[in-house]
């Protein structure tokens, strides 16, 4: 075996790895721990393997080292590194601690002996001008076995939260800037000029020297402050990694001025290392600003997907676009693969950074997820282009070749296949835009009949809390007015005229502009947020010295068709009782699914979960569509089970288009941090004790929180009692009211204020168990828990042609098996219990809410028993 089969051979396991990812992208909402499992893929999969491969042929190139392919050692040591990695995934995933442990120490293992081999070839070899690059992949080694080691420590569910926290920290500053980092920076001493075809810069191997003590001390000073909970001292560890980092990197810009980058390897590698210079410039003034530890952890959060997409993935794929060529062997062999290589290059670059660029700035839900599937794209062609430059250059092995180098594709070509790239970028956000308006308001005023002054008013309005200040503008007629709305709250609000004309969704802290055109009548004005104008978020131009209005839009907003809608868009009416009507008294089809009642079990002690705000169509009831605010994709969100003394850690993810939040019934901890408004695009940790038991309801705590629940965000949580017995079935009930908005729409706010409920439904959907029963045998111990949701109607339990011998409400037993027996579970909103009962005889056992006009409502179900 030759060194190209060598090295294709390896190199097969890293494209493996990088193609799994691309699978759980696409997948992610689909797949446990997908954001954890996304960073590991290529991190610890894709990126270690490479850096295994490729940091020992260096190592044997710059010693003048001549071993011949294959290599037993390092054939066993990376068959060793996979079966570890894949073992420490699967640990993870399946939340076993002890697997996890044993791929942890295999990887730590690997790490060692490959430092090892690596520090006994310095030792033989003679003395060689760049043996530092060498030096580089010895420290990153190193930091990959302390890194690893946190990573396992921290997943043990015995750590103390808060030590998890920063193990977590101290585990990603090793393994990025420590492992990853280092060795990228050492490559790049001999590799960059290399790529760029020209002599070395004077002064490149010096900064390298003296740069390699600076960055270890500061990669050391940024774990101790992470060990230590400090974000200063971790932002000062982060700013000095940059300068440092600057440092060694300096000399290439002479290189870069006598070669400018043109082809896809060197402008990839170019592009991530400005992503990792802006990233860490980023976090280091985000550390230094940060108040407290949860601030810190979200500014290292932010940059996640400048590092890992924008750093890592284009330094590896740029390295690979270089290195794989070359090691195929034969002239036309490599000239096949380069040109596959550069098919469509400044596109796929354009568009990967223009997307990458959109999903770290604050834009609207719609635009960060049409950029991310456009970065996906991006790097999938690169793989498939990779994978069809390697058949092609085994296809031309042997093919006499011209003599030459390859013809560099013109200038004018390239910058328009850039530009082809940069505009399906903007084509796309700009279509996301046009599917949600209301986060950046483009409508404008209408003509009107008043006589134009010539005049501007300007005012500045400011929000405080749910109220516009002030609440009155005087405009004289035929001025044209122009607001400076500034929020000063605590949410994301918008200001739309009755007129048309509106502001974008601004966040706390933001300004916008409104042109109000000309004003020749009356105006209300309001908050199109779901819920805010019914909070009292309204102002009214008043045009003095205008006639009365008259005609639609020209005076009260009741005449604007959204004033019924919570979403505020127009033309649209809320569903009424006709819809409902009819919808109740359809069958669903077969094709129908009802949301899993059955219970899961406790599991481990400690509960990782990350809980995505998303913005999703659901079906109600048959026919009837609605447009919720959800946890995780589903109205409930996923039901989580534990015990006294278990420990839950969530991440909350706002991936909607307006501020969210998050409150959990079942911790008690001081509500100032974790259950704080976040805005679209952010993140928080939210980690509390179960210390009571208890069935739980947890959800949206931003105002109006009765216009949040209502429209889907809420869920369940459940903290057995120390002496449950075990069942033969055990089911979950969480009822909710439902305020239709109109058909696709979002909740109507004005039915939510008036508490007048279309619909009040079983695990967010109306009768789904009539369509589909829940199941049962005669003489079965039936355990079925409920929670009444809300957010303003209780429930009153009752299975019909049941009794109920055991139950439990709120933290207690109101009824033990004897001679008694109950008929009904009472619960007011946020309430939470269970019944206990068995079925003596096969049948359909109907079980409602016995406010019977709710049970009218499609809360309604059926138990049917078999023998």
């Amino acid at each position: 075996m030759n060194r190209g089969d060598w090295h294709l051979r390896a190199g097969s396991v890293v494209f493996g790895w990088l193609a799994a990812l691309v699978v759980v992208a696409v997948a992610h909402r689909f797949i446990p721990l997908s954001g954890w499992l996304l960073v590991h893929l290529l991190g610890l999969g894709a990126a270690g393997n490479a850096i295994l491969i490729w940091s020992r042929h260096f190592t044997d190139a710059l010693l003048r080292r001549k071993p011949e392919p294959p290599y037993p050692g390092q054939v066993l040591r990376l068959a060793a590194f996979n079966v570890g990695a894949v073992t420490a995934i699967a640990g993870m995933l399946t939340a076993r601690w002890p697997v996890l442990l044993a791929g942890g120490i295999v990887v730590a293992g690997v790490a060692i002996l490959h430092a090892a081999d690596l520090v006994r070839f310095l030792r033989t070899a003679l003395p060689a001008r760049f043996g530092i690059t060498v030096h580089y992949y010895i420290a990153a080694a190193l930091t990959l076995t302390l890194g690893a080691g946190l990573g396992v420590a921290m997943a043990n569910s015995a750590l103390p939260g808060v030590l998890a926290d920063r193990f977590r920290t101290a585990h990603a500053v090793l393994n990025l800037f420590g492992w990853i980092g280092l060795t990228v920076l050492g490559t790049l001493i001999t590799l960059w000029p290399t790529m760029l075809r020209t002599r070395m810069a004077d002064g490149v191997e010096r900064a390298a020297r003296r740069g390699l003590p600076a960055l270890l001390i500061a990669l050391a000073i940024a774990v101790g402050g992470a060990l230590a909970g400090t974000p200063v001292v971790i932002g000062l560890g982060a700013l000095g990694y940059l300068a440092a980092t600057g440092w060694v990197l300096w000399p290439h810009l002479d290189e870069i001025r006598r070669k400018r980058p043109a082809d896809f390897p060197t402008l990839s590698v170019l592009c991530g290392v400005g992503w990792l210079l802006g990233s860490l410039g980023y976090v280091a003034v985000g550390l230094l600003r940060a108040p407290d530890w949860p601030a810190a952890v979200e500014a290292t959060a932010a940059v996640a997907p400048g590092l890992l997409a924008g750093f890592l993935v284009q330094v590896l794929f740029g390295s690979l676009a270089y290195l794989i060529p070359v090691m195929v062997g034969g002239r036309a062999s490599m000239l096949a693969a380069i040109t596959e290589l550069e098919r469509g290059a400044p596109w796929r670059l354009s568009m990967a950074n223009a997307g990458l660029l959109l999903c770290v700035l604050p834009v609207p839900s719609l635009v960060r997820v049409g950029a991310s599937v456009l970065v996906l794209i991006a790097y999938g062609g690169f793989l498939w282009h990779l994978a069809r430059a390697v058949v092609l250059a085994r296809r031309n092995r042997g093919v006499p070749s011209k003599l030459g180098p390859p013809q560099p594709v013109a200038l004018t070509k390239r910058l328009g296949s850039a530009a082809v790239g940069l505009a399906v970028v903007i084509l796309t956000a700009t279509g996301a835009v046009a599917l949600d308006p209301a986060a950046v308001g483009v409508a404008t005023a209408p003509p009107t009949a008043v006589a134009a002054t010539g005049h501007t008013t300007e005012v500045q309005v400011h929000i405080e809390g749910m109220r516009f200040v002030p609440n009155v503008i005087v405009v004289p007629a035929g001025d044209r007015l122009r607001i400076t709305l500034s929020n000063t709250g605590t949410d994301r609000h918008d200001l739309v005229l009755a007129n048309g004309t509106r502001t974008e969704r601004i966040a706390p802290g933001e300004t916008a502009v409104l042109d109000a055109g000309i004003i020749g009548s009356d105006l209300d004005g309001w908050c199109s947020v779901a819920g805010h104008r019914q909070m009292g978020m309204v102002l009214t131009v008043r045009a003095t010295g205008a006639a009365p209005a008259a005609g639609p839009g020209a005076g009260s907003g009741h005449h604007d068709p959204a004033a019924h809608s919570g979403s505020g868009a127009p033309g649209a009416g809320a569903l009424g009782a006709a819809d409902v009507a009819r919808s109740l008294g359809t069958v669903a089809g077969p094709d129908f699914a009802a949301r899993d009642p059955r219970l899961p079990g406790a599991g481990p002690a400690l509960h990782r979960v990350t809980l995505t705000v998303t913005e999703a169509q659901r079906e109600v009831s048959p026919g009837i569509t609605q447009r919720l605010w959800t946890f995780g994709g589903t109205a409930p969100g996923p039901t989580l089970r534990g015990r006294v003394g278990d420990t839950f850690e969530i991440t909350l993810i706002n991936d909607g288009t307006i501020g969210h939040s998050i409150d959990f019934h079942a911790g008690a901890l001081a509500p100032d941090r974790p259950m704080r408004t976040i805005e679209p695009g952010e993140q928080l940790a939210y980690r509390f004790t179960a210390t009571r038991a208890g069935i739980w309801l947890y959800h949206c705590s931003t105002m109006p929180m009765s216009v949040h629940i209502a429209n889907g965000m809420f869920g369940a949580v459940i903290i057995d009692p120390p002496d449950l017995p075990p069942v033969d079935r055990e089911y979950v009930l969480v009822q909710s009211e439902m305020y239709l908005g109109p058909e696709g729409g979002e909740v109507d706010a004005d039915k939510v204020l008036a508490e007048t409920p279309d619909l009040v439904v079983f695990n967010g959907y109306a009768q789904q168990y009539d369509h589909r029963p829940l199941a049962a045998r005669v003489g079965e111990r039936i355990r079925i828990w409920v929670l009444a949701a809300g957010p303003n109607r209780g429930t009153s339990f009752h299975v019909v042609g049941g009794q109920f011998d055991t139950v439990w409400s709120e933290g207690d037993y109101r009824l033990r098996p004897g001679t008694g027996g109950a008929q009904t579970l009472g619960l007011f909103p946020a309430q939470g219990g269970f019944v206990e009962l068995s079925l003596p005889e096969p049948g359909r056992y109907p079980f409602v809410s016995h406010a019977m006009v709710d049970a009218e409502r499609g809360a309604h179900g059926v138990i049917e028993v078999r023998r």
